[in-house]
């Protein structure tokens, strides 16, 4: 029975294995599934059998005012300038533009057809721009700027954000592109050692003497350590509304938020009033809260020589101190090195090493007693302090009217933009700038997002899942494979519970465990061979066979119920002796 049970656990767990391996086969492929559960997708089209299908998205529709994806090479060096000018304030030859710029495949996570403006060099000035389709009015409709950035390298420290360039002069020609032009926007990441940004600056205009000066964004409540060592790419989104508020996203994560009006430094408006800076504080203006008293005098036993520490009186030198040996003495058995210039090096002695003598000794040399504080220590006398009587508190100067104060309740209504580029410096090379766009449609550069970052997080994601996610996935995408789960695993574990764990029939009992009068015991064969020595006359021997012991044993029963049945008493057997 035990070898039949055995025998069907074997094929039941090989029907398991077969249903496993044919539901993994199942999830391997699973992409036909997908395909086929998602066909009323508005990007059914991004998956096929092997791979997640990209396809360039359309630039050239005229709905952005910059669109730009980098796939074709040719479209990219027509409208890509590279900057020729060079950094003032710095070395001649450092300050050429001369970082390398290429159109590339990403070095990871490719999708087939996609490409991007790859910054090749490191420790190098980069700068290279393009115009915008059209420019860009702040009049009455969000700006939304939008743009990927995967650090292949990791970033030690440099910049990958970019520069929505002022619209004139500074935009019109653009291979003298510099850190000078003139920009409306920076916006993106930034990282030098533990320093880590996400920029937002705008330049605004003053309306009393125009003069520009920079707006610094808030700084993220978030922290944003991945973006800078994950090597993934990363979307970032910049949207500001007409209404003077500004959004920050990042992977379509808002990270930053809030007010043009209240959220930069230092602030679009100035205050009302400021500090006179012809107000002058007075000479004998005391700030003092608190000054010595005059009337303390030091105490005639005060000693400010006496020293902190001083010798102890009680401390007895150790017995067994040797005054006469040093601790430490030459080496006698050190040579001068063969080539020891006495001329340079001076004149040659050897290394000294602890004397052996002084192992076994409680010490050696010249005995000092220790030091212990001294009682008579007081330091120096300073008189206690108390009220300054003269306290006339912190001086500040008068406040007056500020004549540069003005006050803009549209700070949104920046200068027009009229190109885009990256200037940057950085000591990490392969950084990959990919799918820029400028438009007023937040819906269009979600819609972009969607069939360009978001189908290679795709791709990223299922690259690197597991075949126990992928399996969750599958089962929450398709509810249906719960039966197969059943069918799989729940019934075979059934079978092999019923067909190894139930009770055994009556029958096999019997087979396993012989009636009592089927076994011949050691008393009844002792007792047969006992009868055979008795023989008495020429009575026959009662044969000894095993047959014949059984059908005496079963006819007559044993020999307790043949005395019962004929009342007489127990016969004693004699022994016959040898």
């Amino acid at each position: 029975m035990l070898t039949d049970c055995k025998v069907k656990m074997k094929w039941n767990i090989l029907f398991l294995f077969t249903l496993v391996l044919g539901a993994y086969t199942v999830l391997a492929n699973d992409d036909d599934v997908d395909d086929e559960a998602v066909v009323e997708d508005e990007y059914v089209e991004e998956a096929d059998d092997d791979d997640i299908k990209y396809v360039s998205p359309d630039v050239k529709n005229g709905q952005y005012h910059f669109a730009e994806h980098f796939d074709d090479i040719k479209e990219f060096e027509k409208r890509w300038q590279r900057s020729e000018a060079t950094k003032d304030g710095i070395d001649a030859d450092i300050a050429k533009y001369d970082g390398i710029w290429s159109v590339e495949t990403p070095q990871r996570e490719k999708l087939k057809g996609d490409l991007g403006l790859v910054l090749k060099s490191k420790a190098k000035h980069a700068a290279i721009s393009a115009q915008l389709t059209k420019p860009f009015e702040f009049v009455d409709k969000p700006l939304v700027v939008q743009y990927e950035v995967t650090l292949q390298d990791g970033q030690e420290c440099g910049g990958a954000y970019l520069k929505l360039l002022s619209y004139g002069r500074g935009s019109e020609n653009l291979r003298q592109f510099t850190d000078k032009t003139p920009y409306t926007i920076m916006f993106g990441p930034d990282k030098c050692g533990n320093d880590q940004k996400l920029h937002f600056i705008f330049r605004h205009q003053n309306p009393k003497n125009f003069s520009f000066s920079e707006k610094h964004c808030k700084k993220s409540k978030d922290r944003l350590d991945d973006i800078f060592v994950d090597k993934l790419p990363h979307l970032y989104t910049l949207i500001v509304y007409p209404q003077n508020l500004y959004t920050i996203k990042v992977d379509h994560k808002i990270v930053n938020e809030g007010s043009l009006l209240e959220d930069f430094t230092p602030p679009v408006n100035p205050p009302a009033e400021i500090d006179d800076p012809n107000d002058k504080k007075p000479e004998d203006w005391d700030e003092r809260e608190q000054i010595p008293d005059p009337d303390a005098m030091k105490p005639d036993d005060w000693n400010e020589d006496a020293p902190k520490k001083i010798p102890d009186p009680n401390a007895v030198k150790p017995l067994g101190w040797l005054d006469e040996e040093n601790p430490l003495i030459p080496d006698s058995s050190a040579k001068k090195p063969e080539d020891w210039d006495t001329e340079m090096d001076g004149e040659w002695e050897p290394p000294l090493i602890t004397n052996a003598a002084c192992e076994q000794a409680p010490g050696c040399g010249e005995w000092k007693p220790p030091q212990i504080d001294n009682p008579e220590y007081k330091g120096k006398w300073r008189a206690p302090m108390i009220d300054n009587p003269n306290y006339k508190g912190k001086w500040k100067a008068k406040r007056i009217p500020n004549p540069d104060y003005f006050v803009d309740e549209h700070p949104y209504k920046m200068t027009k933009i009229g190109a885009i580029g990256f200037e940057l410096w950085s000591m990490s090379k392969d950084i990959l700038f990919d799918n820029i766009i400028i438009t007023d449609d937040i819906v269009l550069a979600e819609s972009f997002a969607a069939k360009t970052f978001d189908l290679k997080r795709k791709k990223i994601d299922k690259d690197s899942e597991s075949l126990w996610s992928r399996l969750l996935r599958y089962t929450h995408d398709n509810p249906w494979i719960w039966a197969v789960y059943v069918l799989a695993i729940g019934l075979p574990l059934v079978l092999i519970i019923f067909f190894c764990c139930s009770p055994s029939s009556p029958k096999d009992k019997d087979e396993q465990h012989p009636k009592k009068t089927d076994v011949i015991t050691e008393d009844i064969i002792e007792e047969v061979e006992n009868e055979e020595e008795l023989g008495e006359g020429d009575a026959p021997k009662p044969s000894t066979s095993k047959s014949s012991l059984e059908e005496s044993t079963a006819s007559e029963g044993t020999p307790e119920q043949s005395e019962e049945a004929s009342g007489d008493a127990p016969r004693r057997r004699k022994v016959r002796k040898d």
